[in-house]
């Protein structure tokens, strides 16, 4: 750092008796140079300093070739023949490619030109190319005094913002036109001599932070997923095993009653595995569940249609947990009877088109209790119990159709930031064509509910577009800097006495 410039520094304070702004007083100085010097002078109280912020706007490569070549709807303007014919629509996509289309919405934005049939044809026969002249005014003085003027060229990234930082500087109690050498260390040579007696030593700074330590950060689904296990385990659920991702199409679909010639076994809906495409073996168990298919039996008359053995031995990436569910219901089944209650929360695969609200990969958390006379009234009450643990306490339900619940119904919560009902779920008593099956002896009920948990997180954090939560859009800084997930709990009785109020 040069001392040349920090004398300049004093000088000039000395001089005026301030620096409004450092940018005026050093233009030829870049900046961090200038807060070198600064600091150095502000650790002997010599000066004291205030940062200044500048938003300056600059022109992007789109709005530069729109300076050099007219914006894009004053192009198509000129391209368009005065007269009553114009020119067609095809001929201006051949000349101008991409851009024609955003010329001529601009163009018919601005009434310079309308649409006639297939043709476009001319408003006006003359225009001021507006956009042009202010990105002229961007250029050359880097902002522009109408501020939907800048909103609508940043929108149109044509522009883009640099902020600039300079520094008002005024005299410290130390001020002085000299600079003294403070001493830092305490060396064994001024021990020996006389000289640590004189010497001028540099003030600690015992407020100064350190640097934070660089580590992980748990992911907000990571933190809400935790919170739900803590619910689930006060509730006295068991979690599930779920590392399989890879499931045959008979745990998958067929032990769950869904018929080999339902939509959701399709490609367009389901991940098939191509190496290796299908399962070695099938359960024990699995003709009893061909049967059941084919024929019927436990008071259903079944679907009365083939059930194929090739088709129920294809692997999948498993389109729900209730995959997970099955297997867990049959080892409950060869056990003597007992009332269990079982919860997973895990990733699935459905191949769906990814937009603000669904993914192809997400979580979902599911839950299934097993006991005699469990009813949908119970379902019901538990899981309005469940939902105010979470801090949702506005859901309502919507009957339903599932190939492996009857009767089913689907969750709503209310969304703030969207402003509409967002489905979390669905839930349903499992249809006894499924359990008996599994092996679940006569009497036993059990009821199941799955929920994605991207959906809940998104309601907690007030994020409206799912790719913000996961994937390529998601802000790295939001990760680092989300706090605990302290979920609003209430318990039963709570719930009850706040609605009550």
């Amino acid at each position: 750092m040069s001392d040349d410039l920090k004398l300049t520094i004093l000088k000039t304070l000395a001089a005026k008796g301030s620096i409004e702004d450092t940018a005026d007083a050093f233009k030829n100085v870049p900046s961090d140079v200038v807060l070198g010097a600064l600091k150095s002078l502000e650790s002997h109280e010599m000066v004291t300093y205030k940062i200044l912020t500048t938003e300056v706007w600059s022109v992007d490569p789109e709005g530069q070739d729109q300076l050099d070549n007219g914006s894009y709807e004053a192009r198509i303007f000129y391209a368009v023949p005065a007269g009553e014919q114009g020119v067609s629509i095809n001929e201006l996509k051949t000349k101008f490619g991409a851009i024609a289309n955003l010329g001529q919405g601009k163009g018919f934005k601005n009434k310079w030109i309308k649409k006639s049939g297939d043709n476009i044809v001319r408003l006006v026969d003359t225009i001021v190319d507006q956009t042009k002249v202010d990105l002229e005014t961007v250029l050359a003085t880097g902002t522009h005094e109408n501020k939907e003027t800048i909103k609508d060229l940043k929108r149109r990234n044509l522009i883009k913002s640099n902020k600039t930082y300079s520094y008002a500087v005024a005299k410290g109690t130390n001020f002085s036109t000299e600079l003294k050498k403070l001493e830092t260390d305490l060396t064994d040579d001024m021990l020996k001599g006389d000289a640590w007696k004189t010497a001028e030593f540099k003030q600690f700074n015992f407020d100064a932070l350190g640097l934070n330590p660089r580590g992980g950060h748990l992911h907000p689904l990571m933190k809400v997923r935790e919170e739900f296990r803590q619910i689930f385990f006060e509730m006295g659920f068991e979690e599930m095993p779920t590392n399989n991702f890879v499931e045959s199409s008979f745990w998958n679909f067929d032990a769950l009653f869904v018929p080999q010639q339902h939509a959701a076994r399709d490609l367009q809906d389901t991940f098939y595995l191509e190496d290796p495409a299908a399962a070695t073996e099938l359960p024990e168990f699995w003709e009893t569940v061909r049967d059941v298919h084919e024929k019927g039996g436990y008071g259903s008359i079944g679907y009365r249609a083939p059930w194929s053995e090739e088709e129920a031995k294809k692997l999948v990436l498993r389109t729900h947990t209730t995959a997970v569910s099955s297997q867990v219901l049959r080892k409950l089944a060869l056990e003597p009877y007992r009332a269990a209650k079982y919860f997973s929360i895990d990733r699935v695969y459905r191949n769906e088109s990814v937009d603000a609200t669904h993914l192809a990969e997400f979580n979902q958390v599911e839950g299934i209790i097993a006991d005699k006379g469990m009813s949908l009234g119970r379902l019901i009450a538990f899981l309005d119990v469940f939902f105010k643990k979470m801090g949702i306490t506005t859901i309502r339900f919507k009957p339903t159709y599932n190939p492996y619940t009857e009767p089913s119904m689907e969750i709503f919560s209310w969304h703030n930031e969207l402003n509409k009902w967002v489905e979390l779920g669905n839930s349903g008593m499992f249809r006894p064509e499924m359990l008996r099956s599994l092996g679940l002896e006569e009497g036993v009920q059990v009821a199941g509910f799955g929920l994605s948990l991207e959906r809940p997180t998104m309601i907690r954090c007030g994020i409206k577009d799912i790719r913000q939560l996961v994937g390529h859009k998601v802000d790295r800084n939001t990760i680092e800097t989300d706090p605990a997930c302290r979920l609003d709990k209430k318990t039963g009785k709570e719930a009850t006495k706040a609605d009550a109020k």
